[in-house]
């Protein structure tokens, strides 16, 4: 079919694309939504739109016709109009939005996502479709539409419903569409939405953009380490005094990470994967019990964020980040996106080792301010507390386990920990040190396998240790198979609090009788970890004290296989992390 180009329509009412509605027409998270994507695709570069007419599609084809910055073309066909967004792709290298309504209408456009995805041509799919309600159940227009084109777009996104409880979210997912569809390897991406009547809405007030009509992420993925210009822009946004680099595992070298943070006067939060919780003077090790302390968070605020590598475990630390303010800018050796809380305004794919060395020398703003120095120092002082609870001969708790396991380990030493408390306790409660590397499985941060992860790690050479709860214990127990046997250096140290210890921290515990809360959350399995170790002839022992548990900790370099027991109490853990992180509390507030 011929192609029609509409003018669009001026905006009005002060939001982009409500100014052709009347005031009866209803304010709706919907259209909030779709004006918010259309706001931050012009952001990011997007010039046209191509859409293929239909009611379904609706809210998302009124938000594009009404921005006067974008070209609109539409086309009665949906396979014409998907070859039209491709050749505008071919044309610009810019990708196009591609837009039509539910059902059958959304199969016409795999031909030329296809194509696009064969010859890199990016491009920015949008399919409408029904909600969830209406899906299987025989209404009109209306088929399988998850995941339509499978593996031919780099991309594929369905954030459900629209609704104002996540507006938070959607300039992140309008920027990651345009960024993915860029590169680092040009291609189609996919965004489904399902919308509810009303279709005709007119939108409220948008969620707050990037200053100055910046996108919301700045993706720079192509050319390895920035240099030029992008690499002037990025000193410049984040030449301040007060930066905090925060390191988790993929963070790249410890001593270009450590050089960085000297160089540009910040401290490195560091978490027990990345290898730069190191004992350096820009080391940071108790971050979470530091930001427990309100007015220390408050007042310890950042100006600008390097994140290198994986998100830490801790909630605490994460949600800071998250409502600091800060501009954050995220930095992995690969193409994943990794920015849960949608906080990043600049995305950076290259070896951060290499982006580490280039900066150093190029950020002075911290080095004339005391920042980096009362970070330390708050860090000493928690350390000092943790040392005098935890480092003290006496009675084993959960945080004591794993601070001394970390300590005990040789040089050279592999330490996996489980998910769920035992990597949380580490991470809060570990000292700084070297010559141990820290593993854990926290892609998925699931439970199941640890036993058999540990068993690859140490069948690499090194001397091994696991640090793990009784019911991941038990997740894998088919780990234990024929370990006896194997010739390999393990040391498994098992917390063993009968149940799901981590959800006496969480909401359910107070909100549900205890009955309740045990059958469904606390689980008590009643197993002895002891007798199924020694079924499958492996050296087991229960181990009652701090001194006994030291003793044995001195064989954790020896060839063969041992199981640590160490028997807590779910209820009085919680008190002990209560009673550490208070004593954090008070001694800052005596500072």
């Amino acid at each position: 079919m011929a192609d029609s180009h509409v003018p669009a329509v001026a905006p009005g009412a002060g939001e982009p694309g409500a100014g052709e509605l009347g005031a009866e027409v209803p304010v709706t998270a919907t259209a909030t939504f779709c004006a918010t994507l259309v706001d931050e695709w012009i952001r990011a570069g997007i010039t046209d739109a191509v859409v293929a007419p239909g009611s379904r599609s609706t809210p998302l084809a009124l938000a594009l016709a009404t921005r006067p910055e974008l070209r609109l073309h539409v086309f009665h066909d949906e396979r014409s109009a998907s070859f039209a967004a491709l050749g505008l792709g071919l044309a610009t290298g810019r990708p196009a939005v591609l837009l039509c309504t539910s059902g059958t209408a959304a199969a016409e456009f795999h031909a030329a996502v296809v194509e696009a995805h064969q010859a890199g041509v990016p491009m920015v799919v949008c399919t409408a479709d029904r909600p969830p309600e209406l899906r299987d159940r025989g209404a009109a227009q209306t088929i399988d539409q998850t995941r339509l084109f499978g593996p031919t777009v780099r991309w594929y996104a369905d954030p459900g419903v629209p609704e104002m409880a996540v507006a938070g979210t959607w300039r992140a997912l309008g920027a990651r569409l345009v960024a993915d569809a860029v590169g680092p390897t040009p291609g189609p991406v996919h965004l489904n939405c399902p919308f509810r009547d009303p279709l005709v809405g007119r939108p409220g007030p948008l969620p707050v953009g990037r200053a100055g009509g910046a996108p919301w992420v700045r993706s720079l993925c192509n050319a390895g380490v920035p240099s030029g210009r992008d690499l002037a822009e990025l000193v410049a946004a984040l030449d301040r005094p007060r930066g905090v680099i925060v390191a988790g595992l993929g963070a790249g070298l410890p001593d270009a990470v450590h050089d960085l943070a000297v160089a540009a006067g910040w401290p490195v939060l560091a978490d027990p994967r990345s290898g730069c919780r190191l004992p350096r003077h820009s080391t940071v090790a108790h971050a979470d019990g530091l930001l427990r302390h309100g007015r220390f968070a408050a007042d310890h605020r950042p100006e600008v964020v390097l994140r290198l590598g994986a998100p830490h475990a801790s909630k605490v630390l994460n949600q800071w980040l998250a409502g600091s303010g800060a501009l954050q800018v995220q930095v992995t050796a690969d193409a994943s996106w990794i920015d849960p809380d949608h906080t990043a305004a600049w995305r950076v794919v290259a070896d951060p080792t290499e982006f580490c060395r280039t900066l150093t020398g190029q950020l002075a703003g911290g080095t004339r301010t005391p920042w980096a120095t009362r970070w330390r120092s708050a860090d000493r002082l928690a350390a000092d507390v943790l040392a005098g609870r935890l480092d003290e001969v006496g009675p084993l708790t959960e945080p004591g386990v794993a601070r001394r396991l970390a300590a005990a380990l040789p040089q050279g030493s592999a330490l996996v920990v489980s998910s769920s408390m035992p990597i949380r306790d580490l991470e809060w409660f570990a000292a700084s040190r070297d010559g141990l590397r820290v593993h854990a499985n926290r892609g998925a941060n699931g439970i199941d396998g640890v036993v058999s992860s540990a068993v690859g790690v140490a069948l690499a050479g090194a001397p091994t240790a696991l640090l793990i709860g009784d019911v991941a214990l038990l997740h894998d127990a088919n780990g234990l198979l024929g370990l006896a046997d194997r010739d390999v250096s393990l040391t498994v140290v098992v917390v063993d609090n009968d149940g799901g210890g981590i959800f006496h921290f969480l909401p359910q515990h107070g909100a549900l009788p205890t009955e309740r809360f045990e059958q469904l959350y606390g689980t008590p399995h009643g197993i002895d970890a002891v007798a199924l170790a020694t079924v499958h002839g492996i050296e087991a022992v229960p181990v009652g004290s701090a001194v006994e548990f030291d003793d044995h900790l001195r064989r954790a370099g020896d060839r063969g296989v041992r199981l640590l027991h160490v028997r807590t109490d779910r209820g009085a853990n919680v008190a002990v992390h209560a009673a550490l992180n208070d004593a954090i509390a008070a001694a800052l507030d005596r500072r």
